[in-house]
Protein backbone atom coordinates (compact mmCIF):
# COMPACT_ATOMS: atom_id res chain seq x y z
CA UNK A 1 0.00 0.00 0.00
CA UNK A 2 3.09 2.60 0.18
CA UNK A 3 3.09 3.04 -3.48
CA UNK A 4 -0.47 4.49 -3.08
CA UNK A 5 -1.27 8.09 -2.69
CA UNK A 6 -2.55 10.06 0.31
CA UNK A 7 -5.79 10.23 -0.54
CA UNK A 8 -5.98 6.66 -2.10
CA UNK A 9 -4.49 5.32 1.65
CA UNK A 10 -7.08 7.70 3.76
CA UNK A 11 -10.07 6.13 1.28
CA UNK A 12 -9.08 2.91 2.33
CA UNK A 13 -8.68 3.68 5.69
CA UNK A 14 -11.83 5.99 6.52
CA UNK A 15 -14.55 4.96 3.38
CA UNK A 16 -16.93 2.40 5.47
CA UNK A 17 -18.28 0.46 2.35
CA UNK A 18 -16.85 -1.06 -0.29
CA UNK A 19 -18.39 -3.13 -3.09
CA UNK A 20 -17.26 -6.91 -3.05
CA UNK A 21 -18.06 -8.63 -6.41
CA UNK A 22 -17.57 -12.20 -6.71
CA UNK A 23 -18.60 -15.17 -9.15
CA UNK A 24 -21.28 -17.45 -8.80
CA UNK A 25 -20.85 -21.16 -9.86
CA UNK A 26 -22.77 -20.08 -13.17
CA UNK A 27 -20.49 -17.58 -13.94
CA UNK A 28 -22.57 -14.95 -13.12
CA UNK A 29 -21.45 -11.80 -11.32
CA UNK A 30 -22.42 -11.20 -7.24
CA UNK A 31 -22.00 -7.64 -5.88
CA UNK A 32 -22.73 -6.66 -2.38
CA UNK A 33 -21.58 -4.06 -0.16
CA UNK A 34 -19.38 -4.93 2.75
CA UNK A 35 -17.61 -3.41 5.54
CA UNK A 36 -13.96 -4.00 5.20
CA UNK A 37 -10.12 -3.13 6.39
CA UNK A 38 -6.85 -2.96 4.53
CA UNK A 39 -3.39 -4.17 6.00
CA UNK A 40 -1.15 -3.35 3.42
CA UNK A 41 -2.47 -4.40 -0.04
CA UNK A 42 -4.80 -7.18 1.49
CA UNK A 43 -8.32 -6.69 1.91
CA UNK A 44 -9.97 -8.03 4.67
CA UNK A 45 -14.25 -8.75 4.34
CA UNK A 46 -15.99 -9.86 7.62
CA UNK A 47 -19.37 -11.97 6.96
CA UNK A 48 -21.16 -14.88 7.48
CA UNK A 49 -19.58 -18.23 6.75
CA UNK A 50 -22.85 -19.32 4.76
CA UNK A 51 -23.02 -15.97 3.01
CA UNK A 52 -23.21 -16.40 -0.58
CA UNK A 53 -20.08 -14.39 -1.17
CA UNK A 54 -18.03 -16.82 1.26
CA UNK A 55 -19.80 -19.75 -1.49
CA UNK A 56 -18.20 -17.79 -4.29
CA UNK A 57 -14.93 -17.00 -2.97
CA UNK A 58 -14.67 -20.70 -2.34
CA UNK A 59 -15.50 -22.02 -6.08
CA UNK A 60 -13.92 -19.08 -7.73
CA UNK A 61 -11.42 -16.93 -6.14
CA UNK A 62 -11.05 -13.78 -8.25
CA UNK A 63 -12.58 -10.80 -6.78
CA UNK A 64 -12.88 -7.34 -7.43
CA UNK A 65 -13.28 -4.92 -4.78
CA UNK A 66 -14.33 -0.92 -5.61
CA UNK A 67 -14.71 2.42 -3.27
CA UNK A 68 -17.84 4.08 -3.94
CA UNK A 69 -16.84 7.25 -5.81
CA UNK A 70 -16.94 7.78 -9.98
CA UNK A 71 -14.67 10.77 -9.70
CA UNK A 72 -12.13 9.34 -8.08
CA UNK A 73 -12.30 5.25 -8.35
CA UNK A 74 -10.31 3.10 -6.49
CA UNK A 75 -10.79 -0.88 -7.92
CA UNK A 76 -8.56 -3.53 -7.16
CA UNK A 77 -8.46 -7.04 -8.45
CA UNK A 78 -7.36 -10.17 -6.27
CA UNK A 79 -7.65 -13.59 -5.21
CA UNK A 80 -9.46 -14.67 -2.13
CA UNK A 81 -9.51 -17.04 0.61
CA UNK A 82 -11.87 -17.93 2.92
CA UNK A 83 -10.93 -18.25 6.42
CA UNK A 84 -13.45 -19.86 9.02
CA UNK A 85 -10.69 -19.90 12.20
CA UNK A 86 -7.68 -18.61 13.32
CA UNK A 87 -8.37 -14.90 12.14
CA UNK A 88 -5.32 -12.45 12.61
CA UNK A 89 -5.33 -10.35 15.68
CA UNK A 90 -3.91 -7.53 13.90
CA UNK A 91 -7.31 -7.96 11.79
CA UNK A 92 -9.71 -8.30 14.20
CA UNK A 93 -8.17 -5.33 15.81
CA UNK A 94 -8.51 -3.14 13.09
CA UNK A 95 -12.05 -3.92 12.31
CA UNK A 96 -12.90 -3.29 16.36
CA UNK A 97 -10.92 0.23 15.31
CA UNK A 98 -12.88 0.93 12.23
CA UNK A 99 -16.27 0.18 12.83
CA UNK A 100 -16.23 -0.67 16.81
CA UNK A 101 -16.85 -4.64 15.81
CA UNK A 102 -15.66 -8.06 16.69
CA UNK A 103 -15.77 -9.96 13.52
CA UNK A 104 -15.15 -13.21 14.79
CA UNK A 105 -18.61 -12.62 17.28
CA UNK A 106 -21.34 -14.90 16.16
CA UNK A 107 -23.99 -12.11 15.84
CA UNK A 108 -27.26 -15.09 15.90
CA UNK A 109 -27.08 -15.51 12.27
CA UNK A 110 -24.07 -18.11 12.57
CA UNK A 111 -20.33 -19.12 13.19
CA UNK A 112 -18.50 -15.82 11.32
CA UNK A 113 -15.59 -15.73 8.07
CA UNK A 114 -13.31 -13.76 6.70
CA UNK A 115 -12.48 -13.18 3.61
CA UNK A 116 -8.77 -12.05 2.75
CA UNK A 117 -8.37 -10.61 -1.10
CA UNK A 118 -4.41 -10.42 -1.81
CA UNK A 119 -4.01 -7.89 -4.55
CA UNK A 120 -2.86 -8.64 -7.18
CA UNK A 121 -3.95 -5.48 -9.60
CA UNK A 122 -5.01 -1.92 -8.60
CA UNK A 123 -7.47 0.33 -10.65
CA UNK A 124 -6.80 3.96 -10.33
CA UNK A 125 -8.11 7.02 -11.89
CA UNK A 126 -8.62 4.76 -15.55
CA UNK A 127 -4.70 3.67 -14.51
CA UNK A 128 -4.21 -0.06 -14.03
CA UNK A 129 -1.09 -1.23 -12.46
Amino acid sequence: MDELDATVRRRLQDDEIAWLTTVRPDGTPHVTPVWFVVDRSTWWVGCNVASVKVGNCRTHPAVALALDGGRAPVVAEGVATVLTCGFPAGVVALFDRKYGWDVEADDGSGPRALIEVATTRWLLRGTAW
